[in-house]
């Protein structure tokens, strides 16, 4: 099954109408369902000398090397409790697999296209850099992650 490339030449991504959710601190996320390769409890870690600090480290997938990105980190946040462990959502990039440690993970929620839009004036800071846009929802927004993005800015060491 391919993966359906975004787009920002309209500003909207396409998607498959599915978007998997999880939480970073207060906020709450998306990725396009057909981007999560899958969702994993917490996994050990192999640390990388010299790795930027937003890489947790590497796990190791049936054989495949993932790296994790810790996305508190990523987003400027605090860490997560001592008494908690972050989940891990596997997603495929360009690049490959990589592990976006979370919080929790969500749903997945059906969206409609039509009612995407860009990011707001007020979202500011790291999380403006790594999000295409937002849907709104009842209760709170919904931030679609640009998964590429947060792997290069990773890269960079966000």
């Amino acid at each position: 099954m391919a993966i359906e490339q975004k787009t920002r030449d309209a500003g909207m991504p396409h998607t498959s109408g599915q978007l998997s959710t999880f939480f970073v601190a207060d906020m709450f996320f998306g990725v396009d369902v057909l981007q999560v390769q899958e969702v994993l409890r917490f996994q050990h870690m192999t640390r990388v000398p010299q790795a930027p600090e937003v890489i947790e480290g590497l796990i190791n997938l049936r054989g495949q090397i993932v790296t994790a990105i810790d996305m508190r980190r990523c987003l400027g946040q605090s860490n997560l409790d001592a008494d908690r462990q972050p989940m891990n959502v596997v997603v495929r990039t360009d690049d490959g697999a990589i592990s976006l440690l979370v919080d929790e993970i969500g749903d997945v929620l059906d969206v409609e296209e039509d009612a995407f839009e860009p990011p707001p004036a007020t979202l500011q800071g790291e999380v403006r850099a790594l999000i295409q846009g937002v849907y709104k929802l009842q209760n709170r927004l919904l931030l679609v992650l640009d998964t590429e993005r947060a792997l290069e800015v990773s890269a960079r060491a966000c």
